[in-house]
């Protein structure tokens, strides 16, 4: 096998690591956020609107992290930065 497969092979492997991890992670914690606020919401139904403000403000946060997940495993597959340097050391 030459370098070039090989970096193929570790960057389709890495990339659906990235996703898998970068994708469990920010959903166990919007499940938690969510699950925190209507139980907040519930206790005080007055403050629904400033609670869920800050609830959608919190989930963006929360879901660029998988978004920053999936733009890293995009470049990994089609805008692999090593397959050039490889093909410039083999000639």
């Amino acid at each position: 096998m030459d370098s070039i497969t090989i970096i193929g092979i570790v960057s389709i492997i890495v990339a659906g690591v990235t996703m898998a991890i970068g994708s469990i992670a920010p959903a166990l914690a919007e499940g938690r956020a969510v699950a925190r606020a209507l139980k907040s919401i519930a206790q005080q139904p007055d403050e629904s609107d400033i609670l869920s403000r800050i609830l959608f403000v919190g989930l963006a946060m929360i879901e660029s992290i998988a978004i920053y997940c999936f733009v890293i495993s995009i470049i990994l597959i089609f805008v692999n930065p090593f397959w050039d340097h490889f093909k410039s050391l083999g000639g």
